[in-house]
């Protein structure tokens, strides 16, 4: 669980990066909303490994709080993309 969750975790930040050099604002949208997908599920490896005890509540709320909050920019920023394009 944890190896899944370093993988969707840093998936995010690979697939902004890709994002910021789309070839155009559907391939910018596409690449965005592939890291709000990652970030869901890194969510989901989040609570998985919480509920398991694998990490304590301090840690776990830590990163939930940061992990809501990027889920949060991500979407606001799909929504406003796609409705500008």
């Amino acid at each position: 669980m944890s190896k899944q969750m370093l993988r969707s975790g840093t998936s995010i930040g690979a697939n902004i990066a890709e994002a910021k050099c789309g070839s155009s604002k559907k391939d910018f949208l596409n690449k965005m909303y592939i890291a709000f997908k990652e970030c869901s599920e890194t969510n989901y490896w989040l609570d998985l490994l919480f509920e398991t005890e694998y990490i304590n509540e301090k840690e776990y709320n830590s990163i939930k709080n940061d992990c809501e909050e990027i889920n949060k920019i991500l979407s606001s920023i799909t929504k406003t993309t796609k409705n500008n394009t």
